[in-house]
């Protein structure tokens, strides 16, 4: 497995976890995060905000089905699973693309869809 690919999985893990520290162990500083429609974030300070939304409680439970890389370009594709404050529950399909500079994410795309 490729550095890039490792520094993804350790990423996804922290974020199963909700453990800050170790995702944001594998961002540059000028990290940027864009889930187009909904947001885009620069810089680690911002991300840290994101990562756990408020929306939601607990831990989500995330899967990853495949992953791909060529040329410092890591694509994850998965699913997860998040319970929200009202008692509902987040079940949708994710594809990240992970821009990578010496086995860290200087660009992350998320593309989330939720699964009825």
């Amino acid at each position: 497995m490729t550095e890039n690919k490792k520094t993804v999985e350790r990423y996804l893990d922290g974020f199963s976890k909700s453990d800050h520290e170790q995702i944001l162990s594998c961002l540059t500083e000028d990290v940027e995060w864009e889930m187009p429609g909904a947001f885009h974030h620069v810089g680690k300070r911002a991300f840290d905000k994101e990562i756990e939304n408020d929306a939601f409680v607990g831990r989500p439970t995330i899967t990853t089905t495949r992953m791909v890389e060529e040329n410092d370009v890591v694509v994850a594709e998965g699913q997860v699973r998040a319970k929200r404050k009202d008692g509902s529950v987040l079940n949708a399909v994710f594809c990240d693309v992970f821009a990578m500079t010496n086995a860290r994410i200087k660009r992350l795309t998320t593309y989330l869809a939720e699964v009825k």
